[in-house]
């Protein structure tokens, strides 16, 4: 993105424009500029660009510094852990495929399997500092989060979920067509309801009905003294959410401890090399080392 182009003038807000405001800009946006929905050449560009610009001015800090310093880094960083190593989760152009693509594919019965959100993974760097003594790390990642404006219901208000009429319930609808070979029998699911067997009169103009919305999460995660790496830490209800209000998936963190400059680490025992004397070695001696203290 251009260095000259300013973040709100992407996003068509006031810069004092709040949180709810920022995201509902964007989703507007996004709705007409993402490249599966838009046949403009430049639509990927123009993508990039308005979701550079709401991971921006959607987080308190990075806002705060870009409206001082001009960049969302600051004088001296960020201040926090922005994952992008999301596994089994996704970026947030693949939430966006995701969202425009809706119920769509797969049979009735598949797709009510899927109502509750998925289950998304992470992985987390820390220090051997912060193993051993444990911290609190604040993390930055991409999911559908449950809609703001119907509470995740899908519905505006005074709307009501009804029997699909095309597929009457059964979330696929059957079709016949002849053939050299007699009359052939199909199903799919049903174009309405996306295999649902519900639909909403009036669905929610944020969310077009799915009850969730691709969001940019900041969480606290604490890491308990002594973790180690494989160490998978669950927070509950913090994955992907589900479809019109069903329980969201939880989010797993995955610790890694990094490698030390000094110490050596076998389960819970550290270990370290140091130089000394051949007359210190034939003597013996005492020598002060510097450990992990609190």
């Amino acid at each position: 993105m251009s260095e000259n182009r300013d973040y709100y003038e992407v996003l068509g807000v006031d810069r004092d424009a709040d949180a709810r405001t920022i995201k509902r800009a964007f989703l507007k946006k996004a709705r007409t500029v993402h490249p599966d929905v838009s046949d403009d050449p430049e639509a990927e560009a123009k993508f990039k660009e308005l979701n550079e610009a709401y991971s921006v001015l959607s987080d308190e800090q990075k806002r705060a510094n870009y409206d001082r310093y001009g960049t969302a880094d600051g004088p001296s960083g960020s201040g926090y852990v922005d994952i992008n190593d999301i596994f089994g989760g996704m970026g947030m152009d693949d939430l966006f495929s995701s969202f425009f693509g809706g119920g769509a594919g797969g049979g009735a019965r598949s797709r009510r399997e899927r109502r509750r959100g998925r289950d998304m993974a992470i992985s987390l760097s820390v220090t051997l500092e912060e193993a051993a003594l444990g911290c609190k790390k604040t993390i930055s990642y991409d999911r559908l989060a449950p809609c703001e404006d119907c509470n995740g219901t899908g519905r505006a208000e005074g709307a009501q979920e009804k029997q699909c009429g095309r597929c009457h319930g059964t979330g696929y609808v059957t079709t016949v067509q002849r053939s050299f070979l007699g009359q052939v029998q199909s199903s799919s699911p049903c174009p309405d309801c996306h295999g649902e067997g519900t639909v909403i009169d009036h669905p929610c103009e944020t969310c077009d009905g799915q009850g969730r919305t691709p969001s940019h999460e900041k969480i606290d995660i604490d890491i308990p003294a002594g973790v180690s790496t494989g160490r998978q830490l669950r927070v509950s209800g913090f994955g992907e959410a589900g479809l019109r209000g069903e329980p969201s998936g939880d989010l797993i963190v995955n610790v890694r401890v990094a490698d030390h400059e000094r110490f050596k680490r076998n389960g819970d025992d550290l270990y370290l090399l140091s130089d000394i004397s051949i007359a210190q070695a034939a003597l013996g001696c005492e020598i002060e080392v510097e450990g992990i203290m609190p």
